[in-house]
């Protein structure tokens, strides 16, 4: 995620499930969901989501290991 955004990219995953931001939102998406991964701070340990789901909430920030575990439920990202 911090090479790909320090090189002016974004992360998209595929992602399915349930995961709490840092704010403590939930965001569920249990038939899945595409999201982007557009910035971080922490040294990566907190990614800012980009997500066109719901234009209320249209970018939040979760911990890296919310993203993981998100993401293995799909099993794939790519930048």
């Amino acid at each position: 995620v911090v090479r790909t955004v320090d090189d002016g990219r974004a992360v998209v995953a595929n992602i399915a499930g349930t995961t709490t931001d840092t704010d403590g939102t939930v965001h569920s998406f249990e038939g899945g969901h595409y999201i982007s991964v557009v910035g971080y701070r922490d040294n990566g340990h907190v990614v800012k989501i980009a997500d066109s789901a719901n234009p209320a909430q249209a970018s939040y920030d979760i911990t890296d290991d919310n993203l993981a575990d998100w993401i293995a439920t799909r099993g794939y990202a790519t930048s």
